[in-house]
Formats: structure tokens, sequence, C-alpha cells
């Protein structure tokens, strides 16, 4: 992998990872560069930041995921149902 020229897949990686630490100098410039030029990196960068910024508020608010969640009856029987048959045809 070239120092400047980063691939769509290597930057894919290098945003997710941004977001957990510091990325090096070189692949910090490289992936900006990058994203400069590819709307959809930088589409998918920017749906990565909705997406824990959505989380973090979650988070805060202090709201219990599980018991906020209220499915018909129908809905969980058939997920399952579909969850049964998974776990049967990979184990």
């Amino acid at each position: 992998m070239d120092h400047w020229m980063f691939k769509c897949s290597d930057v894919s990686r290098m945003v997710s990872e941004s977001l957990d630490r510091r990325l090096p100098l070189y692949q910090r410039m490289g992936m900006r560069i990058h994203l400069l030029m590819c709307r959809f990196c930088a589409r998918y960068r920017k749906q990565l930041l909705i997406l824990r910024n959505t989380i973090r508020l979650h988070e805060s608010s202090g709201e219990d995921t599980v018991s906020s969640v209220s499915l018909p009856e129908e809905t969980r029987n058939r997920i399952k149902e579909t969850l049964s048959r998974h776990s049967e045809t990979s184990g």
C-alpha cells in the first residue's frame, strides 16, 4: 500500500479505525486526500459518524434498550423461528 494513495477498501478500514484510535500522520493525511476525491468514502465516513453520535446520544439518555423495544407477538415469534432455523443449519 503506497503511503499517500489509498484504495477505497483501505480508507473504509482506516475511517473505522480512526473512530477508535488516533492514526499515524501519513494515514490521516492520505485518508483526508482520498476523502476529498472520493464521494463514496466521504459518504461512508459521514454515515459512521452519524451512527456513532446516535449511539452516544442513546447511551447518554439512560434509556433501557431492551425494555424500550416493543414488538408484536407475531413478529417476535417469526424472529425466534428464523433464529432457530439458522442455528439448526449452522450447528
